[in-house]
């Protein structure tokens, strides 16, 4: 299943598709951006907000947002013309969004693949995939449907190592 996977994925990278990695764990958190960011891909680490996908106008408002915040605080933090509390309230903000949206920051549309982790924890995101017919890739452990993705690669979800190794694979198909 890994190799069918990754035989999907250098197909689908060499056509210009775009990705999108979905692992909110705190334990593969780090792993999940180091991956997605290796393979040039978007990701989510953190918390999947209900209606990333479903609601894509209004994730690409708030996605304007941040990179408008962004080059504001560019902007000012060349001239230091904002007050002590402006500026902070501006770089509370931007955290916020940074945690949030900083993952997808750059992204335009819809993913085309949608890698996801742990389908139990990421079951919103999984049913929002499947409301738009977006095909996923996902872990598959022993207490998960393996009807609802696309594509299932059987795997611990639970271990660091198990996850980092089949994020290598992928990553490197890409």
């Amino acid at each position: 299943f890994l190799s069918e996977a990754c035989d999907l994925f250098f197909d689908a990278a060499s056509s210009g598709k775009q990705f999108l990695i979905v692992g909110t764990k705190e334990r593969v958190a780090d792993s999940v951006a180091r991956a997605a960011i290796r393979a040039r891909c978007h990701y989510v680490n953190k918390k999947w907000l209900g209606g990333l996908l479903t609601n894509w106008s209004t994730t690409e408002r708030r996605l304007r947002k941040f990179r408008n915040l962004r080059r504001m605080e560019q902007k000012m933090g060349r001239r230091n013309r904002l007050l002590k509390r402006n500026a902070a309230r501006l770089k509370r903000k931007l955290s916020h969004l940074q945690v949030y949206l900083g993952g997808i920051k750059y992204m335009t549309g819809l993913p085309d693949i949608v890698i996801i982790i742990d389908q139990h924890k990421e079951y919103t995101a999984l049913r929002e995939c499947i409301i738009l017919g977006i095909p996923t890739v996902g872990l598959i452990d022993t207490n998960c449907d393996p009807d609802l993705v696309d594509f299932p690669i059987p795997a611990n979800d639970d271990t660091r190592a198990s996850i980092q190794f089949i994020l290598s694979k992928l990553v490197f198909a890409i």
